[in-house]
């Protein structure tokens, strides 16, 4: 057996080592405001005179969905899963010149505003509720904390597997981190269908880029290196028993 508990050992470490990259990745993922990314191709100067009133609006405890992303669109703005940011100019004084220094601004989400209703029409609440949009929203907020709970429940049970000198909770810990890896592959698909679908609603300026930023790259990696701890757990553990097993029955013979 000696050569046999070499490969559990590598299996099991290997293991670990992704769960515990898929766990800071995911981490990162939730902690940066780069999900999604607005690139305004238009120059600064139109935003200088616009600029503070844009900036109150968009930190004013009343911006709704339509307003916060209008702002986003005109000035550079990026998103997180807790919060939005805008690049203004330092100084919005009219007659300040237009090569100013630029600021980027940054407001959390509350948690009611994680939890408030997405409307047909953003910014029109007499529009009515679009369920789609407000279910995909909290899914979006919620599973990265299940993904993470899951993986960290996961690493206790290892743990204890590892002071019982047991592999059979290597099978818990593995199925832990499949379900891990489902709930951030279900985040990745709620926040595309919540982007395309507020796009629809609120389509981009002619001058103004959109695309998915490394926030939301690293939770796509995070997804694959989860499963693939998953399998190694499961492997090891599987494999293990039966080689056990094997051992016993021949013991007896």
């Amino acid at each position: 057996g000696a050569m046999m508990d070499n490969r559990f050992a590598t299996a099991l470490v290997i293991a670990c080592v992704l769960s515990l990259i898929s766990t800071i990745y995911m981490a990162a993922s939730i902690g940066t405001d780069f999900w999604y990314e607005y690139h305004t191709l238009s120059p600064a100067e139109n935003v200088s005179e616009a600029g503070r009133s844009i900036w109150e609006e968009f930190v004013s405890k009343d911006a709704d969905e339509k307003t916060y992303t209008d702002a986003l669109f005109r000035c550079n703005g990026t998103v997180g899963l807790w919060r939005r940011c805008i690049t203004v100019p330092k100084n919005s004084h009219w007659y300040s010149p237009p090569e100013t220094d630029m600021t980027t601004n940054c407001i959390s989400f509350s948690l009611s505003d994680q939890f408030v209703e997405k409307y047909v029409e953003p910014g029109n609440h007499n529009s009515g509720t679009d369920l789609n949009r407000t279910y995909l929203w909290r899914l979006q907020f919620l599973l990265p904390f299940v993904s993470i709970g899951l993986m960290c429940f996961g690493a206790l049970i290892g743990l204890c597997a590892c002071a019982c000198r047991s592999l059979y909770p290597a099978i818990a810990t593995g199925v832990l981190h499949f379900l891990a890896g489902l709930c951030t592959l279900g985040l990745v698909g709620c926040y595309v269908a919540g982007i395309e679908l507020l796009h629809r609603k609120l389509p981009l300026p002619e001058d103004v880029r959109g695309e998915f930023g490394w926030s939301f790259c690293l939770a796509c990696v995070s997804a694959p290196l989860q499963f693939m701890a998953a399998a190694l757990f499961i492997w090891a553990a599987r494999t293990n028993r039966k080689e056990f097993t094997l051992l016993k029955a021949y013991r007896v013979a």
